[in-house]
This record gives structure tokens, C-alpha cells and sequence, in this order.
């Protein structure tokens, strides 16, 4: 049986501040804290109070945008914050590792991830799921080189953010602490089930992706630039609106979707700086010759789908969730603004009295059955933890 504690601080002094956070999540038996905290801290410190409080603990996580979300509800803000989530279990198993992004691909270094991890835990097998966290740039390839060694293995978790995009944020893993690179814990005798979403509408603006700069730069849609099509599926919007990072807070509510093979899951991509050339950086990996959808949301609909998402995410479920670890993007919590408190009520009122800690990242990572792992932006990934 697994079992859980949550708990947070807004202490000014760091390492007091992750003592206290670890202290309220002390669970007997911990198998493993994800910590989440500010980047206005100094976070080696906030790991140190941690683990003071939870001595052997294996400890992970990163920094979160602005605050957390917990039963005590929306912490941070002004302030610097941090929240811990703690799981135990007699026949929890678990293995936590990391690595700093090097010179060759993070695929390589993914793969090494998977092997220390599945080390840790003293297992040879393949988990039965997958946490992940990695620097806002590369997941992809983080988790193609972990899944090459464990195959098809169910994940949850999101990219590193700090409060500005300014490059602030940190991952954290046991000893290992960096900016650029992944962490992951792997897990044995823990089931999940997890909602990966974008709760988005589709409109009837669509186009195929005809060339892409890179890996992440989308240079023309429909044989035209990204920014002429963008305009024609938008007439409202100005050249002004779509360029340079006025794009990121433009497309909040009206971001890009592709979809999966079976249409099961509409992965959001963000588009995040709009270039002189037309072309648009975004947040996740694309691929020419795809379809790629115009989506809309208004803010009331940001926040209602985080009611709406835990619904699915408790529905049908063959037992009451230890845990629930909340996935919510750090850009559509920019765009609810000064009404994160209802995201907070609804999902305090959703979860009851079980366990849960939402973070806010700057990219989120989930699965739908009969797909792969996939990783979005501007998207919930709800996870129970059973």
C-alpha cells in the first residue's frame, strides 16, 4: 500500500524553508520527495533543509513557475516558496538518477539516466512507470534515450521553469544539481494513471507544416510563413501581436495542436518568439509534412479544465490514489493570472483529502494508451498515483 505526505513553506531563509517543507511531508518509510521551489532561492540550500528533514530520502525535482498549488492552496507568488511530496510503500521500489547535458546527445546520457536508476533500485527489469524533469529544450531526446532502455514504460512529469524565461530554472536529483540536462525516478509497485491534455477547442484553421527550421522553429505552413498563416487564421491580430514574444502571451488561448496517430491526443505546441523572417520558435519538437491545428481556449476555460481533467483523472478508478502529482504548464497559469486561487479551490475541492502538489512548468510530459509518451506545452498532466 502507498502513502503520502505534502508538504510547503514560504520561510525567507532557504534552507529553513526546505526543512520545514520536508518536516510536514515526513512519511515513515519515504521511498522518495519530489521537491518543487523557487529560483528566487537559493535551491542547493532548499535541497539541504530537505534533506535534513528527511535523512536517506532519495530527492528530486525542479524549479517551479511562480508557486505551487497544495492543500493549504496556492503557495507563492511574491514569495519564494517550496513544496514537497513524499511516497512510501512496503513494496515500493524506487531508483532516482540524473545527468548534466554534455557535448553529445542527450539520447546517449538518457540511456545512461535509465541504466543508474534502474541501478539505484537494485532492479533489472523494466519499471513499472516513470517520473521525468528536464531543462526546457531537449526533452525529447531525454526520453527517447531512457525509453531505449526500458521500452514503452508509462511517464509523468515536466520541464524545469523559472519566473521569467530567463534561463533561472534547476533540476535536482540526490548530489546532482544543474540547469541544462534530466532527472528521472523510475518505479516499482506503484500504478498510475494519468490525463495528458491540452483541453483545448480545434477550429477550422489547419494547415501542413512545408519546412521547419531545426527542430523547433516553425518557418512555413502551407508553403507560406508561419506568421503570414497565423495572420489569416487571425484577423483580428496585428503583425505586432505575432512578433517577438508578444507571440507567447498571444497564443495562450489560441496555440498550435498536432495529433497523434489515432487521434486520441492533440499534443499543444506553443509557439513562444515570433521572427523577423515569419517564422515562429515553439516549444516542442515538430515535423514537416504533419498537419498542425489552430486551437482556442478562453481563461475561464484554462481554469475550468483543471476541474474537468481531475474528474477523468478520478473517474473509474479501481481504488482510492494515494497521491495525486498535478502537471499544470507555468504559460497557461500566466494567462489565468490573478485567478490562480480558483485553480487552487477547484482543485482542493476535487481532491479531498488525498495527497496531491501541483508545480507549473515550462513543458509538460504524458501518455494516452496505445501511444507513445509525448511531450507538450500549454498542456495538464494529472497523474494519480495509486
Amino acid at each position: 500500500m502507498i502513502c503520502s505526505k505534502v508538504g510547503n513553506s514560504i520561510l525567507a531563509d532557504a534552507f529553513a524553508a526546505g526543512k520545514e517543507a520536508g518536516s510536514a511531508a515526513k512519511a515513515d518509510g519515504a521511498k522518495v520527495a519530489f521537491v518543487y521551489c523557487s529560483c528566487a532561492y537559493d535551491v542547493a540550500e532548499v535541497i539541504k533543509g530537505v534533506k535534513d528533514a528527511l535523512p536517506g530520502v532519495p530527492v528530486l525535482g525542479n524549479t517551479s513557475f511562480t508557486g505551487v498549488i497544495t492543500a493549504d492552496g496556492y503557495v507563492g507568488g511574491d514569495d519564494p516558496f517550496v513544496g514537497v511530496m513524499t511516497l512510501a510503500g512496503e513494496d515500493l521500489a524506487v531508483g532516482v538518477a540524473g545527468a548534466e547535458r554534455k557535448d553529445n546527445c542527450p539520447c546517449e546520457d538518457g540511456a545512461g539516466i535509465a541504466k543508474a536508476a534502474m541501478a539505484a533500485a537494485g532492479k533489472t527489469t523494466a519499471p513499472d512507470a516513470f517520473y521525468m524533469a528536464a531543462s526546457p529544450a531537449e526533452e525529447e531526446y531525454w526520453l527517447k534515450g531512457i525509453s531505449s532502455v526500458i521500452g514503452r514504460v508509462p511517464f509523468f512529469g515536466g520541464s524545469a521553469a523559472d519566473n521569467s524565461i530567463a534561463g533561472e530554472w534547476k533540476l535536482y536529483a540526490d548530489d546532482l544539481m544543474f540547469a541544462d540536462g534530466c532527472v528521472a525516478a523510475m518505479f516499482w509497485g506503484l500504478n498510475i494513471k494519468n490525463v495528458f491534455t491540452g483541453a483545448y477547442r480545434e477550429t477550422e484553421n489547419f494547415g501542413v507544416i512545408t519546412k521547419i527550421n531545426g527542430i523547433r522553429c516553425l518557418a512555413e505552413i502551407d508553403g507560406v510563413p508561419a506568421a503570414d498563416k497565423f495572420l489569416e487564421w487571425r484577423p483580428d491580430l496585428t503583425r505586432e501581436d505575432i512578433t517577438g514574444g508578444n507571440l507567447l502571451v498571444t497564443t495562450i488561448t489560441s496555440p498550435l495542436g498536432i495529433k497523434d496517430r489515432l487521434g486520441d491526443l492533440i499534443a499543444i505546441r506553443h509557439p513562444m518568439n515570433g521572427n523577423d523572417d515569419g517564422s515562429f520558435n515553439v516549444g516542442a519538437n515538430l515535423a514537416e509534412k504533419t498537419c498542425v491545428i489552430r486551437m482556442e481556449a478562453t481563461v475561464d476555460e484554462l481554469i475550468s479544465s483543471v476541474g474537468e481533467t481531475l474528474d477523468k483523472l478520478l473517474a473509474d478508478l479501481p481504488c482510492k490514489p494515494a497521491a495525486l502529482h498535478l502537471v499544470h504548464c507555468g504559460g497557461r497559469r500566466a494567462g489565468i493570472d490573478s485567478r490562480i486561487g480558483e485553480v487552487a479551490e477547484i482543485a482542493k475541492a476535487k481532491a479531498g483529502d488525498i495527497p496531491f502538489i501541483m508545480e507549473f512548468t515550462f513543458g509538460e510530459y504524458g501518455f494516452v494508451s496505445d501511444s507513445n509518451n509525448t511531450v507538450g506545452g500549454l498542456m495538464l498532466s494529472f497523474t494519480a498515483l495509486c
